[in-house]
Order: structure tokens, then C-alpha cells, then sequence
């Protein structure tokens, strides 16, 4: 018997103090990066996307991946590869913890438009107010003082 899945994640963090530091020029870079980190792992990445200090990331994991490592390889791989490339000139890593939130598979292409227009979403509101309104949404209860 084969195991069957489908869970949809929104996967978001932060840069270290969420300093503005990932400019537009390298940032597909990362996400290529990235994105064959999660294939290495046979997760199916459907968007990745972000702006200066946060990415977002939607993508199927697969059953033998548990989101904690994914993240934490996602994390440590990255940020050598943004150091030993010199992508980001001013990257101090990435923030701790990680906000990650399932979809039901419907919600698919809504979930990839919005982290496709992160642009056009923060023009409005920052990061912060963005995190919050995701909490809020998936009725997760947080503490104030832990999202700086």
C-alpha cells in the first residue's frame, strides 16, 4: 500500500529583525535556491514568493518531511547560499520560528495569486500587519511580545 497526501502549506518568515535586505535583483536567485532544496526533498513547490524583509512559500510536503526540518533546512542552506554568493550584501539571516498554515487543496490558485501579488500587498500593509491577519485567520493564538 502507497501513502496518499495532499497538504497544501503556506510556509512565512522573516529576516533576522526583519531588515529590508533581500533586494529585488537577487531574489530569484533565492527562490531557485530554495525551490531545489524542496524538490531534492520531493515537496512540490507551487509559488514562492516575498519582498525585502519576508518570503512566502506554497508547496506540498511530502510524507516523509516533516515541516520543523524542511524549515530549518530551508533556512541553514540558504543563508550559506546567500553568504558563499554574495546575493544579499547586507542579509544577517533569517528571523526564528516560522508561521506555516494549510489550505484545503480548492484554495490552491487563491493561496499562489496572493503570494504571487506580495508586492502589490505591501503597499498597503507591512509584514507584521500581514502575519497577524494570518494568525487571526487561521485561529491560531499568539503572543504579542514574540513578533517583535
Amino acid at each position: 500500500m502507497s501513502t496518499y497526501t495532499q497538504i497544501l502549506y503556506q510556509i512565512v518568515f522573516s529576516t533576522k529583525n526583519r531588515e529590508r535586505t533581500l533586494s529585488d535583483n537577487h531574489r530569484e536567485t533565492l527562490y531557485k535556491y530554495i525551490w531545489g532544496i524542496l524538490n531534492n526533498k520531493n515537496c512540490h513547490l507551487y509559488r514562492i514568493g516575498g519582498v525585502a524583509d519576508h518570503i512566502h512559500i506554497v508547496t506540498h510536503l511530502h510524507p516523509s518531511v516533516s515541516l520543523a526540518s524542511l524549515v530549518k533546512d530551508i533556512k541553514l542552506a540558504s543563508t550559506e547560499h546567500i553568504k558563499s554568493a554574495h546575493l544579499f550584501q547586507y542579509f544577517n539571516g533569517w528571523q526564528d520560528g516560522y508561521g506555516a498554515f494549510t489550505y484545503a487543496f480548492k484554495d490552491k490558485d487563491h493561496v499562489i495569486e496572493y503570494v504571487k501579488n506580495q508586492e502589490e500587498h505591501h503597499k498597503i500593509r507591512t509584514f507584521r500587519e500581514e502575519y497577524i491577519l494570518l494568525l487571526h485567520e487561521h485561529g491560531i493564538e499568539f503572543e504579542e511580545k514574540y513578533l517583535l
